[in-house]
């Protein structure tokens, strides 16, 4: 699933490409891609244009210029926001299209598992003085975010009594943080991802974010990670993070730390991946 620098990525190349432009043309082309939002939702955007791409987290979104709403979008297991020229060839996985006014570069979101989803969702006021998709009101600011509450993390998570990988994906504690980043974040900090919360003192838990932070940076510099190509930027390039992954899909390989092979095991109907000599698991947790 795509994680904090990829959604980032991609709200880049929207930002780039389909601000301020006037919407001439919506098409749903599958109806789980609106699952969220039973009635026709494409009114909403005829005639509108979009005055900026924002992002909390993995959720994407385009507030309307002079309306009270905004276009959301996740991206799901696989989906993909393209921008492209309006006589390129339609996607095989389709699901929902924007046209401009101007006849330049389209707006797609193009899903192969139709996990991904839009819809319009109103502005609400969120606790920094701006406004968020009411959709996403619930989901923790990221630890990218200027006006991310570090000390209240901080706090909140060493009074949680779990796991601190469980933790680390928590959206409702700290967003953008996925299956691969709080693996790369845990390698950094020597720590196992069963590790409980309420063990680690606060430098610890400090550390690690500020690991979090600096995986997730240079991922973003590096254009996200892409396994496959599911995931793609608005020009349909592929991230090359996954060069730089230490522990992540490194099974069996030494650990280019100390040298110990990575182990892989279940997590959460998932895979995790960490050092078996440098990375210990705690003696009270198991998973």
């Amino acid at each position: 699933m795509p994680e904090l620098p990829e959604v980032e990525v991609v709200r880049r190349g929207v930002d780039a490409w389909a601000i301020d432009r006037v919407i001439s043309r919506v098409e749903v082309h599958h109806v789980r891609v609106a699952r969220r939002q039973e009635r026709d939702f494409a009114a909403d955007l005829l005639g509108v244009s979009f005055r900026c791409a924002s992002r909390r987290g993995k959720f994407l979104w385009l507030p309307v210029r002079d309306e009270p709403y905004a276009l959301v979008i996740h991206l799901g297991m696989s989906g993909q926001v393209l921008m492209q020229p309006t006589d390129s060839s339609i996607e095989a996985h389709l699901r929902f299209r924007v046209t401009f006014a101007d006849l330049g570069r389209e707006m797609r979101f193009v899903d192969q598992r139709t996990f991904g989803w839009v819809m319009t969702s109103p502005l609400v006021a969120d606790d920094g003085g701006g406004q968020v998709p009411e959709v996403v009101a619930h989901v923790a600011r990221d630890p990218l975010d200027p006006l991310f509450d570090e000390f209240g993390f901080l706090d909140r998570l060493r009074s949680k009594d779990t796991e601190i990988k469980r933790a680390l994906l928590d959206q409702s504690l700290i967003s953008g943080i996925g299956n691969i980043y709080a693996d790369e974040a845990l390698w950094r900090a020597r720590l196992h991802g069963a590790r409980s919360t309420a063990s680690l003192p606060r430098p610890r838990v400090k550390e690690l974010l500020n690991h979090a932070r600096e995986v997730m940076s240079e991922a973003l510099d590096r254009g996200g990670t892409s396994f496959d190509s599911l995931y793609v930027n608005v020009n349909g390039e592929s991230g090359y993070f996954e060069r730089s992954l230490n522990a992540y899909g490194r099974e069996g390989e030494p650990c280019p730390r100390c040298g110990g092979p990575i182990r892989r095991e279940r997590f959460m109907n998932r895979s995790s991946f960490s050092c078996s000599k440098c990375q210990r698991r705690s003696p009270d947790r198991v998973w």
